[in-house]
Parts: structure tokens; sequence; C-alpha cells
């Protein structure tokens, strides 16, 4: 509807409806102009990478899928001209890439512990999955219990633990054994229990401070690693297999989740201590960050291998594998602590302030306010770092310890399956694997992100 006046002025009373944007603006066609085409600059990147794409991508899925041999009982199957990808022996080897050299018979155990990591894990990843607390609990307390006996087979003979090394205790209780449990070990263990407890509550009772509160907190830590130590004493009748028969994805698994899970604590208390107020806490974080991240982890798993050793008592030899573990997760550590501490400092002084005029105690504010701010801020950088570490137990090959890659290599002896293809075949299945597992991280980290950064999302 309109008005018209009578010098020709004329007045619309409603509004015109608006009209479509071009065609060029919306749908593939705009996007495509607007994100790969809008600039000199843009469309040269985008040519080069059109040609970089059809350069690379049909050779390799030429090579891997169209080209590839997908049957056959020996190397025979994969000789010839334009052969691809050998992934007869991929299957062939399967068993070995996973589990390495642990008996056959026993591959149960893993697929258990396997199948208890996901089970556990995948609540744990989901935000609106009930019983987080239940699961943090089986997951972080008594998955990896139950995983050592299971892998080992538990039934560690502990014989020794203080007193009688000095032969004070078998004399006194003698061959007695109840299920595998040695009870000279126990009764030593008790024994040197009450004895560190007594010492402990005695030095802070003599320095002014709570010396039954000392000594009862001591003898919790005892009681706790008592109880940990009696399940892995335990006969369950599994048989023993040593953690040189271990190999594979079972390795990198277990040095990988390990290294992830114990770094990060001791990576927030090393950032907290480095951070601290108190001298002797602050300089000892200091010298331990310092220390670790001034060597490479090539030297720090030959010193964890050959040399520790050499500085302890005579006939204590603990095992590699668990040599390497407290290696890497320490080295880890050292360079977590700095991926939070730059998360501590982006921190403003009023979220302390604002913490301290609430009367908050020092462990509330870091535990309620502050860290899980900090945690929040450094998601990237935490990630980047276990991706780092995941990747970084291919380093464990060089100590003897044959993680997945380690296998992998020592399968590319076996003559059966020697073929010019063999070798490109494996590293590509290899990296394929590590792809998907540093990949699957990778997206995680950033649905984490999105989900803890809401009120900033632009």
């Amino acid at each position: 509807m309109s008005l018209t006046f009578d010098d020709g002025t004329f007045i619309r009373t409603d509004l015109v409806a608006p009209l479509p944007p071009p065609r060029r603006q919306i749908g593939v066609v705009g996007w495509v102009r607007e994100n790969l085409f809008s600039s000199v600059l843009n469309t040269v990147l985008t040519i080069c990478g059109i040609l970089l794409v059809a350069w690379v991508v049909p050779p390799f899925v030429r090579f891997m899928i169209i080209d590839a041999v997908w049957t056959g009982e020996n190397r025979e199957a994969c000789l010839g001209p334009d052969v691809g990808a050998c992934w007869p022996f991929i299957h062939a080897k399967f068993g070995q890439l996973i589990y390495g050299f642990y008996p056959i018979d026993q591959r149960w155990r893993p697929d258990i512990v396997f199948a208890a990591g996901i089970l556990l894990m995948v609540p744990l990843l989901v935000p609106s999955w009930p019983f987080k607390r239940l699961n943090s609990l089986l997951f972080f307390v008594l998955y990896p219990v139950v995983s050592f006996v299971l892998l080992t087979g538990g039934n560690i003979d502990a014989s020794a633990f203080l007193f009688e090394h000095f032969g004070l205790i078998h004399a006194l209780v003698g061959d007695v054994t109840v299920a595998g449990v040695n009870a000279t070990f126990w009764v030593d263990y008790v024994l040197t229990a009450v004895a560190v407890a007594a010492l402990v509550g005695g030095l802070l009772a003599l320095l002014g401070g709570s010396g039954t509160g000392a000594a009862r907190t001591t003898l919790w830590v005892f009681l706790a690693f008592g109880a940990l130590v009696l399940v892995w004493d335990i006969d369950f009748g599994l048989e023993y297999v040593e953690t040189r028969q271990w190999g594979g994805l079972l390795v990198t698994l277990v040095i990988a989740v390990t290294g992830i899970v114990a770094s990060l604590p001791l990576g927030i208390l090393l950032a907290l201590g480095r951070r601290s107020q108190m001298p002797i806490v602050r300089l000892l974080s200091v010298v331990f960050i310092e220390f670790w991240r001034g060597v490479p982890l090539i030297t720090v798993l030959f010193f964890a291998t050959y040399m520790l050793p050499l500085f302890l008592p005579q006939g204590t030899n603990p095992d590699a594998l668990l040599r390497a573990l407290v290696g890497v997760a320490l080295f880890s550590a050292a360079y977590m602590a700095e991926v939070v501490r730059g998360g501590l400092q982006a921190i403003s002084k009023g979220q302390y302030e604002g913490a301290m005029a609430m009367g908050l105690s020092w462990s509330q504010m870091m535990r309620l306010i502050i860290l899980p701010q900090a945690l929040t801020l450094v998601i990237p950088g935490i990630v980047n770092s276990f991706i780092s570490l995941f990747k970084d137990t291919t380093l464990v090959l060089i100590v003897s310890i044959f993680d997945f890659l380690g296998q992998l290599r020592a399968s590319f002896t076996d003559p059966n399956w020697a073929s010019p293809v063999t070798l490109y075949t494996g590293f590509a299945f290899a990296g394929l694997v590590y792809f998907l597992f540093c990949f699957g991280m990778s997206r995680y980290s950033l649905f984490v992100e999105r989900r803890l950064n809401t009120s900033h999302r632009r």
C-alpha cells in the first residue's frame, strides 16, 4: 500500500520484502569464494594445495588400497611389479604387534586389561555420565593394581623389607607362607612401619609439632602401600610373565598411560612448588625441573636402565620396564610443570585476593579457585605434552624394550615376509595407528575446550 500526494510525493506505508542474497555469496559457491578464492594470495595457495593433494593422494590410495595385496601366506604373494601394500604381512604379525612375545595361551589377560580400560575410560571421558567419583576411583586406583596382577601374574615374592636385610626377622618367624605370602616380609613390614612412625612422631614432637598426627599419617601411608603390595604378593595361580616378554602396542600403552597419569599430578605439584613462598620448596622444585629439562629422554632411559643399578645396594635390580616407566614419568612431569606454571601465571591477582577475602585456606584456594581456571587455560599445552609423550615411547627401543614400533622393526627381519613393499606397509600401518591415537586425543581436547570455554566463545 502507498500514499500519493498532490505535489507528486510518493510514500510507501509498508516495507519492501528483503531480496535474497546473491547466489554467488551463499551455498557452496559462496563458501568457496569466501574461503578459497577471496584474494590473489588465497587463490594461489588454494591452487598449490589442490596440486599437492593431486600429487600425493592418488599414489597413496593406489598403494594402500587399489594395488594392495590382501591375501597370502608368505612373501611370494607380495612379489611382482606394481604391487601395493602387503597387508597379509600385517595380518600375520598382528599378534606380535599387539602383545609382543607375551605367551599366546595367556593373551586373554592383556585382552581383559584392554577391555577393562576402555569400559572405565569411556564413562570417564563423557561429561554427562554419572558416578564420576566412583569411576575415577576404579580407573585410577583399582585398575592399575588389577592390571599389574593380570599382566605379570602377581606373586612378586616379597621376602625382605628392612630388618630382614640384617637377618633379624627370619630367625623369629621361620618359613611361614600363606597363599604365596611370606610372613617374614610382612612382619618386617609392620615392624618397620611402627619404627618409622615412632621416629617421625618423635622428631615432630621435639620440634614442637603434632607428633601424634605425624605418626598417624605415616602409618596410613604404610597401610595404603602395604595393601597395594599385598595384592601383588598374593598367589592367584596365574603364570608369571616377565616384562621382557611384553611388547608391541601393550608396552606402548603401558608406558604412555603411566607417564600421562603420573606426570600430570607431579607436574601440578612441581608448578605449585616453583611458585611457593618457601625458599627450600621453591629451590628443590626449580632444581628438579631444570635438571630433567636439561637432559634428553634418551639419556634418562640409558641412565635408568644401565647406570641406576650401579648406585643401588647389591642384589637390588628393579625391573627394566619399571625403571623406564619411572624415568619417563619424571621426565614428563618436568615439562608438565612448566605448562601448568604458565596457566598459574595467567590467573590475575584479583582471583587470589578474592579467594583470600572469602577466608579460604591456601589448599582450598588452589583446589577450588586457581587450579580449575589455570588448567582450563593450558588444556592445549597439556594435551600437546600427552601427544608428545605418546610418540616418545618409541625411544624405549634403544634400551631393548620392544614397543609397537620396535616390534614392527623386529618383524621386518622375518625372511618369510621379505619383499620390496613390506617395509613401506609396516611403517604405513604404524603411522595410521599412531595417528588414530594422537588425533583422538587432539579432538577430545578440543571438545573439552569448547565445553569449558562456552562463555568466551566467539
